[in-house]
């Protein structure tokens, strides 16, 4: 039976690619930081290994023996009294865990983000061969997600064996820090999105990322990047989606970008900086809100057998999973 090394196995969509494999015959190493052992969030039939993907040590021992790294995990913050923490963990993170899967002889598929796609100034979907110009470059999350995967890259052009794929916003059960894309179902549910800005995302089905993650193991070309996509959304197409599910009403104020920008200001810094605390609305956030971030995933749909499973199905599990969680 072959053994896969999964770091962010605790998380949302690494929690997702465990529990993939597992059902796909694989046996599962989970890399878990130490203050993460009893959290409860990693799938049933993982075996837990303690460590820090900072801990060059840590990763290495994990590494040792197995066929394959699924590197997932990664620190997400757009606080900026967080960026320097965010950019040294994804970057040393991501360092170590090529090193020890090198040394281990296993291949390894790098989950990057499509922050590192670039959008044309068109306003047309990005591809995996769209450059990203500087200016699209916002905050320390994408700085350090641009950087981690060029050094994915890197190590494939020297002959290792790395596939990178680069997810979109996923919706679906399971998301319970959440994330981004899982805050925005929650804080509709909770009746605390009075308004809306003119921005877009392209959503995918959480569990079609974590066959996603399989699939470029089992047919992805090293050296090569596949976005994991589905559908591309205004956000106002999302709230008018999740209130046909919920039953809630949608926001029907649209407030412009520079309102948006200005608030988030005001909450980066009294939240982020004088309290310490993450901002409810972090100014990088309502920087990049500014682009659509609309992509096209057909490469992975192509080579790789991408499933592209219905997204209004995932956001209707994304909302039952959300109330059972508000509810217990």
């Amino acid at each position: 039976m072959s053994v896969a090394l999964v770091t962010g196995a605790t998380g949302f969509v690494g929690g997702h690619v465990a529990a993939d494999l597992l059902a796909s015959g694989w046996t599962v190493r989970a890399l878990v930081r130490p203050q993460s052992m009893g959290s409860g969030f990693m799938p049933d039939g993982c075996a837990p290994v303690p460590g820090d993907m900072c801990d060059a040590a840590a990763v290495r021992a994990a590494a040792g023996g197995v066929d394959a790294v699924f590197h997932v995990a990664a620190r997400y913050s757009l606080a900026r009294a967080r960026a320097d923490e965010v950019y040294r963990t994804n970057t040393e993170g991501t360092a170590n865990v090529l090193r020890a899967a090198a040394e281990a002889g296993a291949p390894v598929v790098h989950c990057s983000s499509v922050a590192t796609i670039g959008l044309p100034a068109d306003g047309s979907p990005g591809t995996e061969d769209t450059p990203l110009p500087g200016s699209q470059v916002i905050g320390a999350y994408k700085l350090s997600k641009v950087a981690s995967e060029r050094l994915a890259l890197e190590a494939a052009a020297r002959g290792q064996h790395v596939v990178v794929v680069n997810p979109t916003a996923p919706v679906g059960p399971g998301d319970h820090v959440p994330t981004p894309t899982g805050r925005i179902v929650t804080d509709f549910l909770a009746g605390r999105m009075p308004a809306y800005v003119d921005t877009g995302l392209n959503l995918v089905d959480v569990r079609d990322v974590a066959a996603g993650h399989r699939l470029a193991l089992e047919r992805g070309t090293s050296g090569r990047r596949y976005i994991l996509g589905n559908q591309n959304m205004t956000l106002r197409q999302i709230l008018h989606t999740l209130a046909a599910l919920s039953g809630r009403r949608a926001p029907r104020v649209r407030i412009p970008h520079a309102l948006a920008i200005a608030a988030a200001a005001v909450d980066e810094a009294v939240e982020g900086r004088l309290l310490g605390r993450e901002p409810l609305a972090p100014l990088d956030g309502a920087l990049m809100a500014r682009k659509r971030m609309w992509v096209d995933g057909s490469r992975a749909v192509r080579e790789l057998g991408l499933p592209q499973s219905p997204v209004r199905d995932a956001l209707a599990d994304a909302i039952a999973y959300a109330r059972r969680r508000a509810a217990a």
